[in-house]
Protein backbone atom coordinates (compact mmCIF):
# COMPACT_ATOMS: atom_id res chain seq x y z
CA UNK A 1 0.00 0.00 0.00
CA UNK A 2 0.99 3.55 -0.78
CA UNK A 3 2.35 5.55 2.35
CA UNK A 4 1.09 8.84 2.81
CA UNK A 5 4.27 10.55 1.79
CA UNK A 6 4.57 9.55 -1.67
CA UNK A 7 0.16 9.07 -1.85
CA UNK A 8 -0.25 13.34 -0.98
CA UNK A 9 1.28 15.68 -3.05
CA UNK A 10 0.44 19.87 -2.58
CA UNK A 11 1.45 22.62 -5.02
CA UNK A 12 5.42 23.56 -4.81
CA UNK A 13 6.23 19.33 -4.25
CA UNK A 14 7.75 17.59 -6.77
CA UNK A 15 5.71 15.58 -9.43
CA UNK A 16 2.43 17.81 -8.53
CA UNK A 17 2.58 19.27 -12.02
CA UNK A 18 2.35 16.41 -13.50
CA UNK A 19 0.00 14.60 -11.56
CA UNK A 20 -2.29 17.82 -12.66
CA UNK A 21 -1.63 18.17 -16.72
CA UNK A 22 -3.63 16.23 -18.64
CA UNK A 23 -4.22 15.83 -22.68
CA UNK A 24 -6.31 19.34 -21.99
CA UNK A 25 -3.89 22.14 -21.44
CA UNK A 26 -6.38 25.00 -22.32
CA UNK A 27 -7.54 24.39 -18.82
CA UNK A 28 -5.53 24.73 -15.41
CA UNK A 29 -6.01 22.55 -12.33
CA UNK A 30 -4.52 23.48 -9.12
CA UNK A 31 -5.92 21.55 -6.58
CA UNK A 32 -5.20 22.00 -2.63
CA UNK A 33 -3.94 17.69 -2.71
CA UNK A 34 -3.32 15.23 -5.06
CA UNK A 35 -3.80 11.70 -3.90
CA UNK A 36 -1.88 9.43 -6.43
CA UNK A 37 -4.26 6.61 -6.35
CA UNK A 38 -2.20 3.22 -6.75
CA UNK A 39 -5.32 1.22 -6.03
CA UNK A 40 -8.61 1.23 -4.74
CA UNK A 41 -7.82 1.81 -0.69
CA UNK A 42 -6.01 5.12 -2.01
CA UNK A 43 -8.97 6.13 -3.52
CA UNK A 44 -11.11 5.66 -0.41
CA UNK A 45 -8.50 7.83 1.45
CA UNK A 46 -8.85 10.43 -0.54
CA UNK A 47 -13.01 10.50 -0.38
CA UNK A 48 -12.26 10.20 3.19
CA UNK A 49 -9.94 13.14 3.23
CA UNK A 50 -12.46 15.41 1.31
CA UNK A 51 -15.69 14.41 3.03
CA UNK A 52 -13.79 15.00 6.47
CA UNK A 53 -12.22 18.86 5.25
CA UNK A 54 -15.64 19.22 3.12
CA UNK A 55 -13.36 19.94 0.36
CA UNK A 56 -14.75 19.26 -3.46
CA UNK A 57 -13.53 16.46 -5.42
CA UNK A 58 -12.26 15.94 -9.64
CA UNK A 59 -10.67 13.18 -10.79
CA UNK A 60 -8.56 12.38 -13.66
CA UNK A 61 -6.88 9.80 -15.29
CA UNK A 62 -5.64 11.46 -19.03
CA UNK A 63 -7.00 14.56 -18.78
CA UNK A 64 -8.94 14.39 -22.60
CA UNK A 65 -12.41 15.80 -21.29
CA UNK A 66 -11.16 18.52 -18.90
CA UNK A 67 -14.22 20.23 -17.67
CA UNK A 68 -12.79 23.45 -16.45
CA UNK A 69 -10.41 25.17 -14.62
CA UNK A 70 -10.76 24.50 -11.29
CA UNK A 71 -8.57 25.92 -8.03
CA UNK A 72 -8.37 24.06 -4.63
CA UNK A 73 -10.05 20.88 -3.71
CA UNK A 74 -8.74 17.15 -3.81
CA UNK A 75 -7.73 15.68 -7.28
CA UNK A 76 -7.54 11.82 -7.09
CA UNK A 77 -5.37 10.95 -10.30
CA UNK A 78 -5.71 7.59 -11.35
CA UNK A 79 -3.60 6.91 -13.63
CA UNK A 80 -1.26 4.64 -12.68
CA UNK A 81 -4.32 2.12 -11.86
CA UNK A 82 -4.11 0.89 -15.53
CA UNK A 83 -4.34 -2.81 -15.31
CA UNK A 84 -6.66 -4.74 -17.72
CA UNK A 85 -7.47 -8.07 -17.27
CA UNK A 86 -9.28 -10.24 -20.38
CA UNK A 87 -11.46 -12.91 -19.51
CA UNK A 88 -11.60 -14.92 -23.11
CA UNK A 89 -13.79 -17.52 -22.14
CA UNK A 90 -16.58 -14.58 -20.77
CA UNK A 91 -15.30 -12.18 -23.32
CA UNK A 92 -14.96 -9.50 -20.97
CA UNK A 93 -11.94 -7.26 -20.05
CA UNK A 94 -11.59 -5.37 -16.28
CA UNK A 95 -10.42 -2.32 -17.16
CA UNK A 96 -8.54 0.01 -13.86
CA UNK A 97 -9.25 3.63 -13.72
CA UNK A 98 -6.34 4.35 -15.47
CA UNK A 99 -6.19 2.40 -18.65
CA UNK A 100 -6.21 4.11 -21.68
CA UNK A 101 -7.94 2.49 -25.07
CA UNK A 102 -5.00 1.85 -26.96
CA UNK A 103 -4.41 -0.42 -23.87
CA UNK A 104 -7.66 -2.76 -23.57
CA UNK A 105 -7.49 -3.16 -27.49
CA UNK A 106 -4.02 -4.89 -27.33
CA UNK A 107 -4.76 -7.11 -24.56
CA UNK A 108 -7.83 -8.12 -26.52
CA UNK A 109 -6.54 -9.04 -29.60
CA UNK A 110 -4.66 -12.21 -28.64
CA UNK A 111 -8.25 -13.51 -28.09
CA UNK A 112 -9.85 -12.50 -31.32
CA UNK A 113 -11.70 -9.69 -29.38
CA UNK A 114 -11.93 -5.86 -29.19
CA UNK A 115 -13.51 -3.53 -26.86
CA UNK A 116 -16.17 -0.79 -28.41
CA UNK A 117 -13.86 1.96 -27.90
CA UNK A 118 -13.30 5.16 -29.16
CA UNK A 119 -11.64 6.79 -32.40
CA UNK A 120 -8.45 7.84 -29.93
CA UNK A 121 -6.22 5.00 -28.44
CA UNK A 122 -4.83 7.96 -25.75
CA UNK A 123 -7.84 8.39 -24.33
CA UNK A 124 -8.98 7.08 -21.31
CA UNK A 125 -11.47 3.80 -20.93
CA UNK A 126 -13.74 4.67 -17.82
CA UNK A 127 -14.00 7.90 -18.16
CA UNK A 128 -15.15 7.52 -22.03
CA UNK A 129 -17.58 4.92 -20.72
CA UNK A 130 -19.29 6.55 -17.93
CA UNK A 131 -19.96 9.38 -20.50
CA UNK A 132 -21.67 7.16 -22.62
CA UNK A 133 -19.19 5.98 -25.19
CA UNK A 134 -20.00 6.38 -28.94
CA UNK A 135 -17.44 4.40 -30.02
CA UNK A 136 -16.10 3.35 -33.56
CA UNK A 137 -18.44 0.47 -34.14
CA UNK A 138 -21.46 2.12 -32.30
CA UNK A 139 -23.89 1.72 -34.79
CA UNK A 140 -23.59 -1.97 -34.79
CA UNK A 141 -23.19 -2.22 -31.26
CA UNK A 142 -24.37 0.80 -29.08
CA UNK A 143 -22.82 2.94 -27.07
CA UNK A 144 -19.59 1.46 -24.76
CA UNK A 145 -22.09 1.78 -21.37
CA UNK A 146 -24.41 -0.55 -22.82
CA UNK A 147 -21.89 -3.84 -22.69
CA UNK A 148 -20.56 -3.10 -18.70
CA UNK A 149 -20.96 -5.66 -16.42
CA UNK A 150 -19.91 -3.92 -13.28
CA UNK A 151 -18.87 -0.97 -11.98
CA UNK A 152 -16.34 -0.23 -8.67
CA UNK A 153 -16.91 3.41 -7.05
CA UNK A 154 -16.44 4.62 -4.20
CA UNK A 155 -18.86 7.25 -2.72
CA UNK A 156 -18.91 10.02 -0.71
CA UNK A 157 -19.38 8.11 2.70
CA UNK A 158 -15.69 6.61 1.34
CA UNK A 159 -17.24 3.00 0.64
CA UNK A 160 -15.88 0.91 -1.72
CA UNK A 161 -19.11 -0.27 -3.62
CA UNK A 162 -19.31 -3.07 -6.67
CA UNK A 163 -22.36 -2.09 -8.85
CA UNK A 164 -24.09 -4.38 -11.02
CA UNK A 165 -27.69 -3.90 -12.51
CA UNK A 166 -28.65 -6.77 -10.01
CA UNK A 167 -26.82 -5.01 -7.09
CA UNK A 168 -28.19 -1.44 -7.31
CA UNK A 169 -30.18 -1.02 -9.94
CA UNK A 170 -30.62 2.52 -9.74
CA UNK A 171 -27.11 3.15 -8.84
CA UNK A 172 -25.60 1.13 -11.77
CA UNK A 173 -28.11 2.71 -13.97
CA UNK A 174 -26.44 6.79 -12.56
CA UNK A 175 -23.02 5.89 -12.88
CA UNK A 176 -23.18 5.19 -16.98
CA UNK A 177 -23.94 8.06 -18.56
CA UNK A 178 -24.10 10.19 -15.68
CA UNK A 179 -20.38 11.18 -15.54
CA UNK A 180 -18.32 11.42 -12.27
CA UNK A 181 -21.61 12.71 -10.19
CA UNK A 182 -21.80 9.62 -8.15
CA UNK A 183 -18.28 8.95 -7.23
CA UNK A 184 -15.09 7.60 -8.03
CA UNK A 185 -14.60 4.69 -10.19
CA UNK A 186 -11.87 2.76 -9.76
CA UNK A 187 -12.71 -0.27 -12.31
CA UNK A 188 -15.45 -1.58 -14.64
CA UNK A 189 -15.63 -4.68 -16.26
CA UNK A 190 -17.00 -4.37 -19.95
CA UNK A 191 -17.86 -6.39 -22.74
CA UNK A 192 -16.15 -7.21 -25.78
CA UNK A 193 -16.30 -8.13 -29.58
CA UNK A 194 -15.47 -10.86 -31.59
CA UNK A 195 -14.30 -8.89 -34.25
CA UNK A 196 -10.70 -8.97 -34.96
CA UNK A 197 -10.21 -7.04 -38.52
CA UNK A 198 -12.17 -4.24 -40.42
CA UNK A 199 -13.21 -2.67 -43.88
CA UNK A 200 -12.64 1.15 -43.16
CA UNK A 201 -10.74 4.10 -43.42
CA UNK A 202 -10.83 7.70 -44.82
CA UNK A 203 -12.03 9.51 -48.03
CA UNK A 204 -10.86 12.79 -48.08
CA UNK A 205 -11.59 15.54 -50.21
CA UNK A 206 -10.61 19.10 -50.94
CA UNK A 207 -13.50 21.31 -49.68
CA UNK A 208 -12.61 24.56 -51.85
CA UNK A 209 -12.84 22.69 -54.82
CA UNK A 210 -15.69 20.10 -54.35
CA UNK A 211 -17.32 22.59 -51.74
CA UNK A 212 -19.19 21.51 -48.26
CA UNK A 213 -23.24 21.80 -49.65
CA UNK A 214 -22.62 18.81 -52.32
CA UNK A 215 -20.40 16.49 -50.00
CA UNK A 216 -22.96 16.78 -47.28
CA UNK A 217 -25.70 16.22 -49.01
CA UNK A 218 -23.95 13.11 -51.17
CA UNK A 219 -22.82 11.75 -47.68
CA UNK A 220 -26.35 12.07 -45.68
CA UNK A 221 -28.19 10.66 -48.63
CA UNK A 222 -25.37 7.44 -48.97
CA UNK A 223 -25.23 6.92 -45.17
CA UNK A 224 -29.58 6.39 -45.37
CA UNK A 225 -28.71 3.62 -47.61
CA UNK A 226 -26.22 1.69 -45.11
CA UNK A 227 -26.33 -1.31 -42.75
CA UNK A 228 -26.46 -1.13 -39.12
CA UNK A 229 -23.09 -3.01 -39.13
CA UNK A 230 -21.86 0.65 -40.96
CA UNK A 231 -20.48 3.07 -38.75
CA UNK A 232 -19.94 6.41 -40.21
CA UNK A 233 -19.45 10.17 -39.82
CA UNK A 234 -18.28 13.09 -42.02
CA UNK A 235 -15.29 15.93 -40.74
CA UNK A 236 -14.22 18.39 -41.86
CA UNK A 237 -11.38 21.14 -40.79
CA UNK A 238 -8.91 23.71 -42.45
CA UNK A 239 -5.19 22.56 -41.77
CA UNK A 240 -3.01 25.95 -40.76
CA UNK A 241 -0.89 27.35 -42.99
CA UNK A 242 2.39 26.72 -40.95
CA UNK A 243 5.46 25.43 -41.64
CA UNK A 244 5.13 22.91 -39.17
CA UNK A 245 2.43 20.91 -41.13
CA UNK A 246 3.08 18.14 -43.65
CA UNK A 247 3.32 20.09 -47.16
CA UNK A 248 0.44 18.48 -49.00
CA UNK A 249 -1.65 19.65 -45.93
CA UNK A 250 -0.71 23.30 -44.71
CA UNK A 251 -3.75 25.28 -46.07
CA UNK A 252 -5.65 22.86 -47.16
CA UNK A 253 -9.65 22.69 -46.37
CA UNK A 254 -10.21 18.64 -45.85
CA UNK A 255 -13.74 17.34 -45.63
CA UNK A 256 -13.64 13.61 -44.84
CA UNK A 257 -16.08 10.61 -44.78
CA UNK A 258 -14.79 8.15 -42.09
CA UNK A 259 -15.58 4.47 -42.30
CA UNK A 260 -15.94 1.46 -39.96
CA UNK A 261 -17.49 -2.08 -41.69
CA UNK A 262 -17.14 -5.17 -39.97
CA UNK A 263 -18.43 -6.75 -42.86
CA UNK A 264 -16.07 -8.81 -45.94
CA UNK A 265 -13.73 -6.66 -47.82
CA UNK A 266 -15.42 -7.45 -50.83
CA UNK A 267 -19.20 -6.21 -49.53
CA UNK A 268 -17.64 -3.24 -47.76
CA UNK A 269 -16.35 -1.88 -51.50
CA UNK A 270 -20.07 -2.57 -52.72
CA UNK A 271 -21.35 -0.61 -50.18
CA UNK A 272 -18.52 2.86 -50.35
CA UNK A 273 -19.04 2.33 -54.27
CA UNK A 274 -21.74 4.58 -54.39
CA UNK A 275 -20.31 7.09 -52.42
CA UNK A 276 -17.78 7.51 -54.27
CA UNK A 277 -18.75 7.70 -57.27
CA UNK A 278 -21.17 10.45 -56.38
CA UNK A 279 -18.47 12.99 -54.76
CA UNK A 280 -16.04 12.04 -57.83
CA UNK A 281 -11.58 11.38 -56.90
CA UNK A 282 -10.75 11.80 -53.80
CA UNK A 283 -7.76 13.85 -52.29
CA UNK A 284 -7.16 11.08 -50.48
CA UNK A 285 -8.40 7.60 -49.80
CA UNK A 286 -7.17 5.23 -47.10
CA UNK A 287 -10.25 2.60 -47.13
CA UNK A 288 -9.03 -0.85 -47.13
CA UNK A 289 -8.95 -4.10 -44.90
CA UNK A 290 -7.43 -3.55 -41.70
CA UNK A 291 -6.40 -5.60 -38.00
CA UNK A 292 -8.81 -3.72 -35.69
CA UNK A 293 -5.53 -2.99 -34.04
CA UNK A 294 -5.11 -0.27 -37.15
CA UNK A 295 -8.58 1.14 -36.52
CA UNK A 296 -7.48 4.50 -34.95
CA UNK A 297 -6.04 5.04 -38.27
CA UNK A 298 -9.54 5.89 -39.57
CA UNK A 299 -9.43 9.37 -37.73
CA UNK A 300 -5.96 9.96 -36.77
CA UNK A 301 -7.10 12.12 -34.23
CA UNK A 302 -3.70 13.68 -32.68
CA UNK A 303 -1.51 12.47 -30.01
CA UNK A 304 -0.23 15.29 -28.88
CA UNK A 305 -1.71 17.31 -25.31
CA UNK A 306 -2.90 20.58 -26.61
CA UNK A 307 -5.80 23.23 -25.69
CA UNK A 308 -9.25 23.11 -26.55
CA UNK A 309 -13.20 23.48 -26.25
CA UNK A 310 -15.93 21.55 -27.36
CA UNK A 311 -19.02 21.34 -27.91
CA UNK A 312 -21.88 19.17 -29.84
CA UNK A 313 -25.72 18.75 -30.29
CA UNK A 314 -28.03 15.51 -30.72
CA UNK A 315 -30.17 16.27 -33.88
CA UNK A 316 -33.49 14.61 -34.04
CA UNK A 317 -33.27 14.86 -37.57
CA UNK A 318 -31.22 16.18 -40.76
CA UNK A 319 -31.69 19.81 -42.07
CA UNK A 320 -29.66 19.74 -45.19
CA UNK A 321 -29.12 23.35 -45.29
CA UNK A 322 -28.28 23.75 -41.56
CA UNK A 323 -25.63 21.39 -41.70
CA UNK A 324 -24.09 22.74 -44.52
CA UNK A 325 -24.28 26.38 -43.07
CA UNK A 326 -23.38 24.85 -40.00
CA UNK A 327 -20.01 23.56 -41.51
CA UNK A 328 -19.19 26.82 -44.04
CA UNK A 329 -19.01 28.67 -41.03
CA UNK A 330 -16.53 26.47 -39.57
CA UNK A 331 -14.64 26.17 -42.74
CA UNK A 332 -12.25 28.71 -44.53
CA UNK A 333 -14.57 31.97 -43.85
CA UNK A 334 -13.99 31.46 -40.02
CA UNK A 335 -12.42 33.41 -37.37
CA UNK A 336 -9.90 30.24 -36.43
CA UNK A 337 -9.56 26.60 -36.81
CA UNK A 338 -12.81 24.62 -36.10
CA UNK A 339 -13.20 20.97 -36.49
CA UNK A 340 -16.30 19.95 -37.30
CA UNK A 341 -17.87 16.34 -37.79
CA UNK A 342 -21.44 15.36 -38.14
CA UNK A 343 -21.82 10.90 -36.63
CA UNK A 344 -24.54 9.05 -38.48
CA UNK A 345 -26.32 7.56 -35.54
CA UNK A 346 -29.13 4.95 -34.97
CA UNK A 347 -28.69 0.96 -35.70
CA UNK A 348 -28.44 -0.39 -31.61
CA UNK A 349 -27.93 3.32 -30.58
CA UNK A 350 -31.64 3.55 -30.51
CA UNK A 351 -31.89 0.24 -28.19
CA UNK A 352 -32.66 1.05 -24.75
CA UNK A 353 -30.53 0.22 -21.97
CA UNK A 354 -30.44 0.24 -17.69
CA UNK A 355 -27.98 3.45 -17.54
CA UNK A 356 -28.56 7.07 -17.73
CA UNK A 357 -27.26 7.41 -21.47
CA UNK A 358 -29.31 9.99 -23.01
CA UNK A 359 -30.89 10.98 -26.51
CA UNK A 360 -31.24 7.45 -27.86
CA UNK A 361 -33.72 8.18 -30.74
CA UNK A 362 -31.11 11.12 -31.86
CA UNK A 363 -30.60 10.64 -36.02
CA UNK A 364 -27.24 12.59 -36.06
CA UNK A 365 -24.59 13.98 -33.43
CA UNK A 366 -22.77 17.32 -34.64
CA UNK A 367 -19.26 18.23 -32.93
CA UNK A 368 -17.90 21.31 -32.77
CA UNK A 369 -13.64 21.29 -31.49
CA UNK A 370 -12.16 24.51 -31.71
CA UNK A 371 -7.84 24.54 -30.44
CA UNK A 372 -8.15 27.70 -28.00
CA UNK A 373 -6.04 30.65 -29.94
CA UNK A 374 -5.94 34.55 -28.51
CA UNK A 375 -9.71 34.97 -27.45
CA UNK A 376 -9.45 31.88 -25.26
CA UNK A 377 -13.01 29.93 -24.52
CA UNK A 378 -15.42 32.83 -25.13
CA UNK A 379 -14.34 33.59 -28.45
CA UNK A 380 -14.90 29.40 -28.97
CA UNK A 381 -18.26 29.00 -27.33
CA UNK A 382 -19.56 32.50 -29.42
CA UNK A 383 -18.52 31.23 -32.59
CA UNK A 384 -20.09 27.32 -31.49
CA UNK A 385 -23.50 29.43 -30.55
CA UNK A 386 -23.46 30.84 -34.07
CA UNK A 387 -22.54 27.85 -36.02
CA UNK A 388 -25.28 25.41 -34.11
CA UNK A 389 -27.60 28.16 -34.43
CA UNK A 390 -27.89 26.81 -38.07
CA UNK A 391 -29.61 23.83 -36.82
CA UNK A 392 -31.70 24.74 -33.41
CA UNK A 393 -35.16 23.96 -35.35
CA UNK A 394 -33.80 19.76 -35.22
CA UNK A 395 -31.21 19.91 -31.28
CA UNK A 396 -32.40 17.72 -28.49
CA UNK A 397 -29.88 17.96 -26.32
CA UNK A 398 -25.90 17.61 -26.10
CA UNK A 399 -23.42 14.63 -25.31
CA UNK A 400 -21.25 14.44 -22.31
CA UNK A 401 -18.39 12.70 -23.64
CA UNK A 402 -17.95 15.95 -26.60
CA UNK A 403 -18.38 18.52 -23.59
CA UNK A 404 -15.15 20.09 -23.25
CA UNK A 405 -14.26 23.23 -21.16
CA UNK A 406 -18.41 23.83 -20.41
CA UNK A 407 -18.73 22.43 -16.49
CA UNK A 408 -20.52 26.26 -16.00
CA UNK A 409 -23.05 25.18 -18.53
CA UNK A 410 -24.66 21.73 -17.71
CA UNK A 411 -27.89 22.39 -19.38
CA UNK A 412 -29.33 20.07 -22.39
CA UNK A 413 -26.76 17.52 -21.01
CA UNK A 414 -29.65 15.18 -20.30
CA UNK A 415 -33.68 14.81 -21.02
CA UNK A 416 -35.96 16.30 -18.17
CA UNK A 417 -36.24 12.25 -17.19
CA UNK A 418 -33.01 11.24 -16.93
CA UNK A 419 -31.75 14.42 -15.19
CA UNK A 420 -34.31 14.16 -12.63
CA UNK A 421 -33.23 10.42 -12.13
CA UNK A 422 -29.88 11.68 -11.49
CA UNK A 423 -30.41 14.45 -8.79
CA UNK A 424 -32.22 11.77 -7.01
CA UNK A 425 -29.31 9.52 -6.91
CA UNK A 426 -27.25 12.10 -6.18
CA UNK A 427 -29.24 13.37 -3.48
CA UNK A 428 -29.00 10.11 -2.06
CA UNK A 429 -25.36 9.16 -2.53
CA UNK A 430 -23.48 11.92 -2.28
CA UNK A 431 -26.06 14.76 -0.40
CA UNK A 432 -23.36 17.23 0.03
CA UNK A 433 -22.43 17.12 -3.57
CA UNK A 434 -18.57 16.37 -3.17
CA UNK A 435 -18.36 15.06 -6.68
CA UNK A 436 -18.96 18.40 -7.98
CA UNK A 437 -15.83 19.16 -10.08
CA UNK A 438 -17.81 17.55 -12.99
CA UNK A 439 -20.58 18.18 -15.50
CA UNK A 440 -22.83 18.59 -12.22
CA UNK A 441 -26.17 17.45 -11.90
Amino acid sequence: MTTAETLVLRPGDAGYDDETTGFQTGFALRPDVVFTASGPDDVVAAVAHAAAAGLPVGVQATGHGLPDSAEGGVLVSTRRMDTVTVDPVARTARIGAGARWGAVAEAAAPHGLAPLNGSAPSVGAVGYTLGGGLGILAREFGYTADHVRSVDVVTADAVLRHVTADSDPGLFHGLLGGGANLGVVTAIEVGLVPVTRLYGGSLGYDGRVTGPAGIVREYTRWAATVPDTLTSSLAALVYPDLPSMPPHLRGTYLVSVRIAFTGGAEEGERLVAPLRAALGPALSDTVREMPYGDSHTIHSDPDFPHPYYGDSVFLDALDLGGVTELFTACGPGADGMHVVQLNHLGGALARPAPNAVPYRDAAWLVRILSPLGEGGRDAARAHHARAFGAVSGQVMGRSLNFAFGGADRPEGLYDAGTRKRLADLKAAYDPANLFRRNYNV
